[in-house]
């Protein structure tokens, strides 16, 4: 499995995906990155990194399985059907929406075929996206309908970010802050809570791992006083997790639940919204965490952060999570 590459999506052209695959590849002998490649447009690639100040030689293949043989000698690049029409830094263009989408189809496709082991994939504007007609909320759930029929399809994904210092699962994604009661459930933290156990033992090789589980309302409802959310929908699926035999705690009120020695207690939060998980990982490891797609029949990893508009094209966005994203690849294809 390890003699397979990585396959990297080129991400939204007008963003900065495009520079930290050059950056990455760049820096790979000094971090002993394994092999990857970019499905991408290698004129597009050429050009928007000789503009960024970035000079590195890119090697065109024709397959991902001569992705390892061309790395020691530059960027392999596979080269899209769909060529990058626009892709003028910072300035997304709904024409070029679908070179993104094929970008990440085909990544998926290799791993499916074996010719991939696992795949990272550089962040993606979903406004764009939304204009061209995507009909998912974002790059989570298009990957889940991707692989719904392989084997170990057809559940939905769970987004985790995890860096050295903490993994968090926010339960509720993009769903606006006023309609999360609304949406939360009994039966979604529980498929959660399985969906994160099952992965952490199978991905993250920690056999009996330790949930902690986030209250919604302040003080974690304060016995009722402050909401019936904790009583009435996550008191009962802690219940049922306990009784699926796993190690669950909470629900914790979330304001102090992620300074250093309650996080020594657990080793990965469900948080209930966005901002309940993604404040404190971004806060801590804001360069580091990486977002891990638990779920899905193969190994997906993403930078945490976005596309960056206001840096494309300067040379200066920081490959750090993008390279942390390939290292957690390389280690959980790897299992």
């Amino acid at each position: 499995m390890r003699s397979l590459p990585i396959a990297v999506t080129l991400g939204e052209p007008a963003g900065i995906g495009p520079e930290l695959v050059g950056l990455a590849w760049r820096e790979s002998r000094v971090r002993a990155l394994s092999a990857f490649y970019c499905l991408g447009d290698a004129a597009f690639l050429r050009n928007r990194l000789a503009a960024a100040g970035i000079d590195l030689p890119l090697v065109t293949i024709d397959s991902p399985l001569a992705a390892a043989e061309a790395f020691p000698a530059g960027l392999p690049v596979l080269q899209l059907r769909t060529a990058v029409r626009t892709g003028r830094a910072g300035q997304p263009c709904v024409a070029d929406a679908g070179s993104v989408l094929e970008s990440i189809e085909r990544g998926v496709a290799a791993v499916g075929d074996g010719q991939a082991r696992a795949i990272v994939t550089a962040p993606v504007h979903k406004e764009t996206l939304y204009d061209a007609g995507f009909a998912f909320p974002g790059h989570t759930e298009f990957l889940g309908q991707l692989t719904r029929d392989w084997p170990g399809g057809g559940q939905p994904p769970v987004m985790m970010l995890a860096a050295e210092e903490l993994r968090v699962v926010p339960v509720t994604v993009h769903v606006p802050l006023k309609d999360v009661p609304g949406y939360l459930s009994t039966g979604l933290i529980l498929h959660t809570g399985r969906t994160v156990a099952k992965a952490m033992a199978s991905r993250f090789a920690i056999a009996a791992p330790r949930l902690a589980v986030c209250g919604l309302n302040p003080h974690a409802g304060e016995g009722g006083r402050l909401g019936a959310e904790e009583r009435e929908v996550i008191g009962p699926a802690i219940e049922a997790l306990r009784a699926d035999g796993l190690d669950v705690s909470g629900p914790h009120p979330g304001d102090s639940l992620f300074h250093p020695a309650a996080r020594a207690k657990f080793d990965v939060a469900l948080a209930m919204y966005h901002d309940q998980a993604l404040i404190p990982i971004k806060t801590i490891a804001f360069d580091t965490a990486v977002n891990v797609t638990l779920g899905l029949p193969l190994v997906r990893t993403s930078p945490d952060h976005g596309t960056a508009l206001a840096l494309a094209g300067t040379g200066r966005a920081s490959p750090h999570s993008f390279i942390a994203a390939l290292r957690l690849a390389d280690r959980l294809s790897s299992r």
